[in-house]
């Protein structure tokens, strides 16, 4: 027997926090996130996303309140205004190794999702999609690139069973510089070069970060808006985003497009600073987690990147201005250290820009997919 119970105190939302770091103890591949971020998520204080949104956490707790298992009910207002659908959302999705608590957290959670007038299920998001949202379907057997997540095998299962069924396929390309293939895709930008005259191609300035951070929000907004699942990002969660991006942001390899001095196109690559993290089990930066990571970086090096964001405003698609962001991270990552990259997440709808990744060498490495379940049906 498991009970459910909601998070409304400061102690259970410490329990709800800390069950990964039990559940995935000792784990090869996890990569544990710093618990001082979660708690920040979790806050209606300091995440923008509770200015117009709301959610509600729940604990699964065995016959020896023991948390065995949490999850959250998320309702989106910016979606709902968006797409018009009746879709709540689930995420922070934990569970042990059991289907009867998997079961009993979803049921409190769709029970939720009914009494707020929602219809339908979808997830994981943690709490966006614009956070590190979705479930990973294949590739267990290595650690997740940055901000990417990481889960049990059992819980494709579990969520299947009890009646989810794939929205989304989502990929995560792996591309290391030794096997690119960048002769046509340079020939190809030299066209775009100069049927475009004015183009101009400069990286991210830190002097001037935050107003960067905004020019990316608006190309971003306008580029993705058609795509499958968009809801547009606010300004406050863009400069939040961007706030925690900053202490590992590497400008050299950011990039702004601009045409005749209007910004186009950009592109956002982080090193990969997992398996630093993979050193602090506990989460926690301090006494001794943040000299773990700078011991890292001094002996050991980020040799990878993971390019998480990337657009072109909507009147310059088909013109192949996006690539040319893209191409120039690929093509001057090498001389900073860089050995390879990860392109994810990239909606398996997006044929574009899974052809793009393919003629430039990379190849599949890990399946992703958001779920859904309408909760009209048993």
């Amino acid at each position: 027997m498991v009970r459910i119970v909601e998070v409304t105190s400061g102690r259970d939302l410490r329990r709800f926090i800390e069950l990964p770091y039990s559940l995935y103890r000792g784990h090869p591949y996890w990569v544990p996130q710093l618990r001082k971020e979660i708690r920040h998520t979790l806050s209606r204080k300091h995440n923008a996303f509770f200015e117009h949104s709301d959610m509600a956490l729940f604990l699964a707790l065995n016959d020896a309140g023991k948390v065995v298992g949490r999850i959250a009910g998320i309702l989106n207002a910016m979606h709902l205004k968006t797409h018009k659908d009746g879709v709540g959302f689930f995420g922070f999705f934990e569970c042990e190794e059991r289907y009867e608590t998997a079961e009993a957290l979803l049921e409190a959670v769709a029970s939720w999702a009914r009494a707020q007038g929602l219809s339908a299920l979808r997830g994981p998001t943690n709490p966006t999609l614009n956070d590190s949202s979705s479930l990973l379907m294949a590739g267990f057997d290595r650690m997740p690139a940055i901000l990417m997540p990481y889960n049990f095998a059992y819980y494709k299962d579990y969520l299947m069973r009890w009646g989810f069924r794939e929205a989304m396929k989502i990929w995560a390309f792996y591309l290391h510089y030794k096997h690119a293939k960048y002769s046509r895709m340079i020939r190809g930008a030299e066209i775009v070069k100069r049927r475009n005259p004015g183009l101009k191609l400069r990286t991210l300035d830190m002097s001037r970060y935050y107003e960067d951070v905004e020019i990316m929000r608006q190309i971003w907004n306008d580029g993705w808006k058609h795509n499958w699942g968009f809801v547009p990002i606010t300004e406050n969660e863009f400069r939040q985003m961007a706030k925690e991006f900053k202490s590992v942001v590497d400008p050299r390899i950011c990039y702004i497009l601009e045409h005749h001095d209007e910004p186009v196109a950009f592109s956002v690559s982080l090193p990969n600073i997992n398996p630093a993290l993979k050193k602090l089990p506990d989460g926690r930066l301090f006494p001794f987690g943040l000299a773990k990571i700078l011991l890292h970086e001094k002996f050991g090096g980020f040799n990878e990147i993971r390019m998480p964001l990337m657009g072109a405003k909507q009147k310059v698609h088909g013109r192949a201005f996006d690539v040319l962001p893209v191409l120039e991270t690929m093509v001057k990552s090498p001389s900073y250290g860089y050995e390879a990259c990860e392109n994810s997440w990239i909606l398996d709808s997006n044929t574009i820009l899974k052809n793009l990744i393919s003629a430039l060498g990379g190849a599949v490495d890990r399946e992703y997919a958001i779920l859904e379940k309408d909760l009209s049906t048993p």
